[in-house]
């Protein structure tokens, strides 16, 4: 599809209103984008810095959402173009196998799970099937693939994780070898990937859809070697943060809203200054336990760049709005400041300026 060359602004050039919103990734409903769309807002008015796609609505129990056929997704992806004033992330799901949003049921094709990959172990098939991935969201104007997920499948009772294919192996090695060539299938195209879930979820039990999952005892630091190796040679375009509770790293808060984590082991131990991404805040792992307003201002204070609000587990449709009205008020109490929010929109604009500009 015919996708416009749009100008990236400096950091200078934003308002602090702008500069919020670039913090911010939300879901939508609808297969179609008209004016009174609360995401049309979002990015007419706020230029919201980035939109998620899914098939499948959960709260409805539907699959109404956002993808019903190749020229529906086309149709409403050109429609979005029409309206983008700045370069925005224009993000999915689509690990492969199970976890896809553009099912071969809806006309898409097959792709293969990571678990179908590692058991494989052709680095070359995995660097194809990344490339794969790649050039079927790029053909729709997608620039940004929640994948490769490098958590290890430890736990073989994990529903989330090996339950569902989404591990390339148990093994550190084998993880970090097949999420390279898959990051570089994608790079190819010229989609950007992002590495999930820091700092590993592949030990845990439960859900952090569902509630809390704690893994203080079943978790081992080799679940972040895939990150040291793949922020170390360069290939890591994002981060993204899980929900679960480690209590070997933080005794007090889960690890996206954990400064301990997020800055004490990605920022400095690790030397990651790329873009770091919540999971979806709307999540039972945080919505059972914080409100909107802690949940904001703990995810700042720990570091984190995007603020992911998937709207499918809850809907709410003014959540962006809601969200900067409550940043202003962290930066007008003086418990945040704009060098802070500076900090975070620059890695932002960096990653944009390498894909989008």
């Amino acid at each position: 599809m015919n996708i416009p060359t749009l100008e990236l602004p400096e950091l200078s050039d934003l308002s602090i209103d702008q500069k919020l919103a670039q913090m911010l990734l939300v879901g939508f409903r609808g297969m179609e984008l008209d004016s009174d769309n609360p995401i049309y807002h979002d990015i007419v008015k706020h230029e919201v810095g980035g939109i998620i796609l899914f098939d499948y609505d959960v709260l409805k129990k539907s699959h109404d959402r956002n993808i019903a056929s190749p020229g529906q997704l086309r149709s409403l992806m050109q429609q979005f173009y029409q309206i983008l004033r700045v370069p925005t992330f224009l993000s999915i799901d689509q690990e492969g196998g199970t976890v896809n949003r553009l099912k071969p049921e809806n006309g898409f094709p097959e792709t293969l799970s990571h678990k179908s990959l590692g058991q494989l172990d052709n680095l070359d098939a995995t660097r194809e099937q990344g490339k794969h991935i790649a050039g079927l969201l790029k053909a729709y104007g997608l620039n940004l693939n929640f994948a490769p997920c490098v958590d290890l499948g430890i736990n073989k009772e994990n529903k989330a994780i090996y339950g569902r294919d989404r591990t390339f192996s148990d093994q550190p090695d084998r993880v970090t070898n097949h999420a390279r060539a898959y990051i570089e299938g994608h790079q190819e195209i010229g989609v950007m990937t992002a590495l999930k879930h820091f700092p590993g979820h592949g030990s845990s039990l439960a859900d952090t859809h569902l509630g809390m999952a704690d893994v203080t005892e079943t978790w081992s630091p080799e679940e972040m070697i895939p990150y040291e190796r793949l922020i170390a040679e360069g290939l890591c375009d994002m981060v993204m943060t899980t929900h679960i509770f480690n209590g070997q790293l933080d005794p007090n808060v889960p690890a996206t809203l954990s400064a301990s984590i997020m800055q004490g082991i990605l920022r400095e131990s690790m030397k990651y200054d790329g873009v770091i991404i919540s999971d979806d805040l709307q999540m039972q792992a945080i919505t059972d336990y914080f409100g909107l307003d802690n949940v904001i201002e703990l995810a700042l204070q720990a570091g984190v760049d995007i603020l992911a609000f998937g709207n499918n587990l809850a809907y709410e449709p003014d959540v962006v709005s809601r969200s900067i009205h409550t940043m202003k008020n962290l930066l007008d109490k003086g418990v945040i400041d704009e060098l802070r929010i500076n900090a975070s929109v620059k890695r932002i604009l960096k990653l944009k300026k390498k894909y989008l500009a």
